[in-house]
């Protein structure tokens, strides 16, 4: 049989499966726009800005749609009440972790961001049991981050004001916070090995945001043999891995079970406590891809807004000017900052909250599925089925945050000028699968953002008004553009 014939004969039964599926799911998921057998609504989706495309087909479909990525149906959550009503009210349900073939690669159903079922439920309440014992939220972390920071700030006094780009630097702090809750340690900012990590994880969430990789999601039994930059993303995590690994072997030459010193010794004490227990959760393929979920989130997604907001305050030096005036009023120049300052720092708290509300880190969240056949207003979603969460549509709500689409800290401000709290303020998702290190995620952010300040003048190379903040890529991602500044003494 030639092979033209061959592949007729595979596309015909790929087309029937999928009507098949079709026929099957009709009646039960959300309407949306009818896909083309194999390829789905991939023609139909702007994959360079597929959050755009999504808020287009809501305003079609409504709140709750259908849309396939190949011939994987994908529902869409998008406003505030759909999202409020799976995540939180039906919390339980909407639990599961949806398929994401280019990580589910390497990290096989272990860890904590990609798991589901028993190894999920085990392995998170463990490792938030163990980063609360190693102080996050408390004030032995604060203290740690407050030592960054002033690492930091020397390491950008010695820019001598000239430009920079900012990158590599502002990973360094969340990833040495990072280092030292789970291997003990920290990095001087002139290791050689450093750059190196940093810039894995810039590389990996750039590359993970691209159009490429929603193609690899689409079709990944096609797509993983051929030439492309997943082959890039498997190659860093791979690195990343063996250097974590590295790690394990020297806690494991010196570990003493009756004094654990950070994650990694807590993990292996689990692990010798369940050793004979052959349905154990806590394995050491489990321990490298749970230090690499902590490692990896807990440096870029700080990172990142960082760096974006940063941009974000160049392009608005009016408002860079009010929280340098708040710091000055309430801090001074002579201390540093602490956590209990926020609670006197209205305007920069509302700073902080519009700059992760406006970038939009993550516009669909990590894709979400349902662990049961769902009920969901006047559908049924089968068990499985991938959901999507426009956190865009609840972040960029129009009624909440008038004019969504500019950078203004008084969203978070009421006619008084104190801070006010939002519902929509959803930057770390919501319910069961809320971000594990936001209590860390928001003292660094209000911890760094105010050392920088209180100690430079941020000066532009190029006039405010010609400053660009749409993003250089936006997928599962928003990546900021590259861009310099000059960090001027005070």
């Amino acid at each position: 049989m030639d092979p033209f014939t061959v592949l007729i004969i595979c596309l015909s039964c790929l087309t029937l499966l999928f009507l098949w599926n079709r026929s099957y799911a009709k009646g039960k998921l959300p309407p949306g726009p009818t896909p083309l057998p194999i390829i789905g609504n991939m023609l139909q989706l702007n994959l360079k800005n597929t959050t755009e495309s999504l808020n287009k087909l809501a305003k079609v479909y409504g709140p709750v749609f259908t849309v396939y990525f190949g011939m994987k149906p994908t529902v869409v959550l998008h406003g505030y009440e759909a999202v409020k009503e799976a995540l939180i009210d039906l919390g339980e349900n909407f639990s599961g972790r949806g398929d994401f073939p280019v990580l589910d690669k390497v990290t096989h159903g272990s860890g904590i961001v990609f798991s589901n079922g028993e190894m999920w439920k085990q392995t998170r309440r463990f490792s938030l049991m163990v980063l609360r014992n190693m102080g996050m939220g408390k004030k032995t972390i604060e203290d740690r981050i407050q030592e960054e920071a002033l690492c930091l700030v020397e390491a950008l006094r010695k820019t001598n004001g000239s430009p920079c780009d900012p990158s590599f630097l502002l990973a360094c702090v969340p990833c040495n916070v990072i280092c030292s809750i789970i291997f003990h340690s920290r990095f001087d900012y002139g290791d050689e090995k450093w750059p190196t990590l940093i810039k894995y994880f810039h590389q990996n969430f750039e590359i993970i945001s691209t159009r490429w990789i929603q193609l690899y999601n689409a079709f990944p039994s096609v797509i993983h043999y051929l030439p492309g930059s997943h082959n890039t993303i498997f190659k860093n995590i791979a690195e990343q891995q063996n250097f974590i690994l590295e790690k394990v072997k020297e806690h494991q030459e010196t570990l003493d079970l009756n004094n654990p010193r950070d994650f990694i010794d807590y993990f292996l004490i689990k692990m010798e406590k369940e050793k004979h227990n052959k349905q154990s959760e806590f394995t050491m393929d489990n321990l490298i891809t749970t230090v690499w979920d902590v490692f990896s989130a807990g440096t870029e997604t700080t990172s990142t807004t960082l760096k974006y907001g940063l941009l974000l305050l160049l392009k608005h030096p009016e408002v860079t000017a009010k929280v340098q005036e708040e710091i000055d009023r309430v801090i001074g120049r002579h201390r540093s900052p602490c956590m209990q300052d926020r609670s006197h720092m209205p305007y920069t708290d509302a700073v902080v909250h519009e700059i992760q509300r406006y970038i939009d880190l993550v516009p669909t969240s990590v894709p979400h599925s349902v662990i049961r056949d769902t009920k969901f207003r006047d559908y049924l979603i089968p068990k499985g089925t991938t959901v999507f969460v426009s956190l865009t549509s609840v972040l960029h709500d129009g009624k909440e945050f008038p004019n969504p689409h500019q950078f203004d800290p008084g969203h978070f401000l009421d006619e008084k000028g104190n801070f006010k709290k939002s519902d929509y303020f959803m930057a770390f998702s919501a319910g069961k699968r809320v971000c594990a290190g936001e209590a860390l995620a928001r003292m660094e952010l209000f911890l760094l953002l105010t050392n920088i300040l209180q100690h430079f003048t941020l000066k532009p190379l190029v006039d405010p008004k010609d400053i660009d903040t749409t993003p250089f890529v936006s997928g599962i991602g928003s990546i900021p553009p590259a861009y310099e500044l000059c960090f001027i003494p005070l």
